[in-house]
């Protein structure tokens, strides 16, 4: 296995929206910002990756249209994935190891703003008995909280705390959109107050990955990716257990995240009650630090909030804030994809 890293990361300021901005228009700085942390210009990249969904743009191939931020002639090694950004991270982190690049930008983009979002999303659900019910992703949200709270897992109160430690460290994040003491509000659907659910945004990352001595050259401290791996629970939500995460756990054993311990945590968690249901997966403590971003409860950019987490973690390693962190991110209801990334900085290095 080739060691490989994460040497650069940028994102947007996540705002409400962007009505003026086009997705090149709010590519282009993040992408001149990632490659200018590393002195590449790209087409000294070995290969491009990105991730986003045509149903938001509501128009087929539309991520073609922002591979004018990046510039596509001369002609580039170029793939993009219907995912978030960290799907797309991790088919450059394969394309890596193969030893057909040495290095690659990673980038994704959701622009949220022009549409009903909770309606979007229910095209990822069974097209034949539960997407013609049209439960959106909040509805689906509140069954998987009532699910826990009826466990005696959580409540009401803890889910407010939840909410309220995310937006109180987000505080500190310049690219938030919501920080501090946001009001838990209303009931949008039971059990889950406004509070508990994701800001509605737009937004854009992007990272870049180098192998071996060439991370070494572009960062001071690169964040090595020591373990990554992806998992997917049952489509049908009927025969699954909403108050657990078995594929988020087997995602973490496979990369490696139980061998020792982690000192920081960036979770994928739009919505306060799958905070909970990730922490009791990922086994982890009160000593570890967890979403010190703000995590999703303070921005989340659809299809790219979870390459955000793998970002954050790695900047947090590259200021020396963090040794050895985890990442995690999220697709589909009720946390039904899950990757997890083991992220560690040179003094960890085995």
């Amino acid at each position: 296995m080739r060691d490989v890293a994460i040497v650069a990361f940028a994102q947007t300021a996540h705002r409400r929206r962007t009505d003026e901005l086009s997705e090149v228009d709010l590519l282009m700085p993040v992408l001149h910002e990632v490659l200018g942390a590393t002195g590449l210009k790209a087409n000294e990249i070995g290969f491009t990756c990105s991730g986003s969904a045509d149903y938001l743009a509501g128009r087929a191939f539309s991520f073609t249209m922002a591979l004018d931020g990046v510039g596509a002639h001369p002609p580039i090694s170029e793939s993009h994935v219907e995912m978030d950004g960290a799907w797309a991270l991790y088919e450059a982190w394969v394309k890596i190891q193969t030893g057909e690049a040495d290095t690659a930008l990673v980038y994704s983009y959701g622009k949220s703003s022009p549409g009903r979002v909770r309606d979007v999303l229910t095209r990822q659900l069974d097209p034949y008995y539960l997407a013609p019910l049209w439960p959106d992703s909040v509805a689906l949200a509140a069954l998987q909280a009532q699910a826990l709270i009826d466990a005696g897992v959580t409540d009401e109160s803890a889910l407010a705390e939840v909410a309220a430690r995310n937006r109180t460290a987000a505080a500190d994040n310049p690219y938030a959109q919501l920080t501090g003491d946001v009001p838990a509000g209303d009931y949008l659907v039971h059990p889950l107050r406004t509070g508990d659910c994701p800001p509605i945004g737009d937004g854009a990352a992007a990272v870049v990955l180098a192998a071996g001595g060439t991370a070494r050259a572009l960062c001071a401290r690169p964040a090595w990716v020591r373990g990554i791996d992806h998992r997917i629970e049952a489509h049908a939500l009927g025969v699954r257990d909403l108050t657990d995460s078995p594929s988020a756990r087997l995602a973490a054993e496979r990369a490696g995240a139980f061998e020792r311990p982690v000192d920081t945590a960036e979770l994928h968690a739009p919505f306060t009650s799958q905070e909970v249901i990730l922490r009791k997966a990922l086994g982890l403590g009160d000593e570890v630090r967890v979403n010190p971003s703000g995590g999703a409860l303070a921005a989340n950019p659809v299809m790219a909030a979870g390459l955000i987490r793998l970002g954050e973690a790695a900047a947090r390693i590259h200021r020396g804030e963090s040794d050895r962190a985890l990442a995690h991110a999220t697709s589909g209801p009720c946390l039904q994809q899950n990757l997890v990334a083991v992220l560690e900085g040179e003094s960890a290095h085995v």
